[in-house]
């Protein structure tokens, strides 16, 4: 069994810290990586769980999105906020996840969390542009749970 601790390397977490770092130099959202092995709910309302626990829905453009991963599970969500919800097409999120999806067949995990990550700050940035003041909202670094 995988442990969170464990999922991601120390390297690994802190490359992924690094490129939602990079992301967020793009766009003025916010992006958060949750990981935990199980998920014994819906995966969907599970991240939503998560989403409020991490106050994701308190940035001032209500832009934030969390990448949700029970690895034990092979379950994952891309979840955005209502602002972002609100300007999206309604498959928005698919491409990502299917190449979320192609990693995780492989076991590239890490590959496929950077991916997420970089494709989701390339996409906010044409409806959240980075604005020249702006405070970074959220951590970046990985919750576990």
């Amino acid at each position: 069994m995988i442990f969170e601790k464990h999922f991601f390397t120390d390297v690994q977490k802190k490359a992924i810290v690094s490129a939602i770092t990079d992301a967020e130099a793009m766009t003025s959202g916010e992006i958060r990586v949750h990981i935990e092995a199980k998920c014994k709910i819906d995966v969907l309302k599970r991240a939503t769980e998560v989403f409020y626990h991490l106050k994701m829905d308190k940035t001032t453009q209500a832009n934030g999105v969390l990448i949700y991963i029970a690895h034990d599970d092979k379950k994952f969500a891309i979840l955005g906020d209502k602002g972002i919800n609100a300007v999206i097409p309604a498959n928005f999120w698919e491409g990502t996840k299917e190449v979320m999806r192609e990693h995780f067949k492989r076991g590239e995990f890490y590959e496929g969390t950077v991916f997420a990550i970089s494709e989701t700050g390339s996409h906010l940035k044409q409806y959240f542009p980075h604005l020249r003041d702006q405070q970074n909202e959220l951590p970046n670094e990985i919750s576990e749970g």
